[in-house]
């Protein structure tokens, strides 16, 4: 099970990530260094697999959040990096959660509890249509407002089923 950690914070640098020895991978990797602000920073890699919620591009200067595999194995080196899973920019009307939520659309942090309408679009990481019920399973959720008990619930806008 993929234990989603994320990193919030401003694209200070973007650039080409070499991998291989001999050039197949040139330009499909990029390096993104994120400051949070108040001295953290991480450097995200990411890679073709890498999926932008709304297929957004990003640019030095954006707000973004990365999720990373908190089980995955890192070089120690600082500032720390990270293969990116996820990668979020900042929208003020939309929120995102990246988790793994239980037989009761409940995330695995405890903190978001998802009510499904007619309405929520439920689809693949492709684009297409998930027809199974999303329990059990890694989700990316793109909701709007949420309650202010714990856990929080709202009625997403769109579930994406990470596979």
């Amino acid at each position: 099970m993929v234990n989603f950690n994320s990193f919030y914070g401003t694209i200070t640098m973007i650039s080409d990530f070499a991998t291989g020895q001999n050039g197949e991978g040139e330009g499909c990797y990029k390096l993104i260094s994120v400051d949070d602000g108040s001295g953290g920073s991480v450097n995200f890699v990411v890679s073709p697999t890498t999926y932008f919620v709304d297929h957004r591009m990003v640019a030095v200067g954006d707000r973004v959040t990365g999720y990373y595999d908190g089980n995955a194995p890192v070089p120690l080196i600082y500032p720390p990096q990270y293969r990116a899973l996820v990668m979020v920019k900042d929208n003020p009307s939309q929120n995102v959660k990246v988790d793994y939520f239980n037989s009761q659309l409940e995330s695995s942090d405890g903190m978001l509890r998802l009510n499904l309408s007619p309405y929520t679009q439920i689809v693949l990481t492709n684009g297409q249509s998930f027809s199974k019920y999303p329990a059990n399973r890694n989700l990316i959720v793109i909701f709007g407002p949420s309650t202010m008990s714990i856990p929080a619930q709202t009625t997403p806008y769109r579930i994406i089923v990470w596979c």
